[in-house]
């Protein structure tokens, strides 16, 4: 780690705790970042469950003393909420006690941080999940509840953009596709690290044997049921492979998607061989998992899963120690390989995946050797390993301040 303890202060603007990939990934990455002895404050929006939610327990994480969670005093309308947040966090960053250093993955905080002097505020380090502007405009194609942003929002985003890249003290993106478009944008800068999401390690079994995929065929999903996760080019896959059952972990309630899929299903006449979970607490997805025999991650082509996307699950399949089938996108390329740890198939092609999974199912062997070569690689791309490589930016960032 550093060359000292440092107090890390992560912004994020969500409610908390959040059963969404932001949420568990920001959990995650404080926890493994207090475990290697840092002191990390971690200030988000009140949650909003009646009654509260324990976030250590809810992402069944032991607490640590050395993380905190607080909440912004926030409420009132969406725009109040944003604005009381902000407020919080400009002051919370610039009064005492001053942090070490400033984390976070929300553009508007950064690019709000960013405007102050240097020598009046912490290191800023930002991590980036997509090109703003390009993820704005693409959301409603992509899902359901998105809205068509206004012009003058794609222009504010922009600026944001350039502003962070030019200022922050250092930078990160959770892919290297990222990485390169943000460089091409704006030109090389320096304390820029390409640092991916992760996975708890240690969770899985020895891996699928010949009965596994034999005789319990079961393909699974985990995670969120928008068009452009591929869910629907999952189900027409389960169609084409009679005799193999499927199981859908996931899906707000509160959201079309879920019943869009159910649908679909029906559709399709597969509604009594696929299980449809709904919404489900994220420390029980692992188990979930592991009554699979086949784990897919079917994303479409789209502009954020070619470049952007570091899926968590993604991580969470390889660390359960399964046989993967995956679309072909170069965000994936940076983690898997064709053949060697991982089939990867035709983007958004439903025959291509179904071909995919029915060659899994024909050769128990293939699979097992699939799923053992994904679950070694998965030990590069546990919490610890990613709080590591966030250690060695903060190391360069922390140097050039001091």
């Amino acid at each position: 780690m550093t060359s000292r303890p440092l107090r890390i202060l992560y912004l994020a603007d969500i409610r908390f705790p959040l059963e969404r990939a932001n949420g568990i990934q920001t959990m995650e990455t404080c926890h493994a970042l207090a475990a290697r002895g840092h002191i990390v404050e971690l200030v988000v929006r009140p949650d909003t469950h009646v009654p509260t939610r324990d976030p250590f327990a809810y992402y069944g994480l032991a607490p640590l003393e050395r993380l905190t969670i607080q909440s912004a005093p926030v409420a009132g309308p969406a725009a109040a909420r944003r604005i009381g947040y902000l407020a919080f966090a400009a002051g919370r960053t610039l009064g005492p006690p001053r942090a070490d250093m400033v984390f976070t993955r929300d553009l508007g905080v950064a690019s709000l941080l960013v405007r102050v002097p240097r020598g009046l505020r912490p290191p800023v380090v930002y991590e980036s999940h997509g090109y703003a502007p390009e993820v704005a405009a693409a959301l409603p194609r992509l899902i359901a509840t998105a809205t068509a942003p206004p012009e003058r929002k794609l222009r504010r985003l922009a600026r944001h953009e350039a502003r962070v890249w030019r200022s922050a003290d250092g930078y990160v993106t959770i892919t290297r596709g990222l990485s390169d478009n943000l460089t091409a944008r704006y030109g090389p800068r320096p304390r820029l690290s390409v640092v991916p999401d992760g996975a708890r390690q240690g969770i899985q079994d020895p891996g699928p044997g010949t009965a596994d995929v034999a005789h319990e065929p079961l393909v699974a999903y985990a995670g969120h049921l928008y068009a452009w996760k591929g869910v629907d080019v999952l189900l027409e896959a389960l169609a084409l492979v009679p005799g193999v059952r499927g199981l859908i972990v996931g899906g707000h309630g509160a959201e079309p998607d879920l019943a869009r899929v159910r649908t679909q299903a029906e559709r399709l006449g597969i509604a009594g061989r696929v299980q449809f979970t709904g919404l489900v607490e994220p420390g029980r997805v692992p188990d979930l998992l592991r009554t699979a025999a086949i784990l897919v991650l079917p994303n479409p082509a789209s502009a954020i899963s070619d470049r952007f996307t570091s899926p968590l699950k993604l991580f969470e399949y390889m660390a359960a120690g399964r046989a993967i089938v995956a679309s072909d996108l170069p965000s994936i390329r940076e983690i898997l390989h064709d053949d060697q740890d991982a089939l990867l198939v035709r983007p958004g092609d439903a025959h291509a995946l179904a071909d995919a999974i029915a060659r899994l199912v024909a050769d128990p062997a293939l699979a097992g050797r699939l799923a053992r070569a994904a679950a070694a690689l998965s030990v590069q791309y546990s919490w610890q390993r990613r709080a590591e490589r966030l250690d060695a930016l903060f190391t360069q960032v922390a140097g050039v301040r001091s």
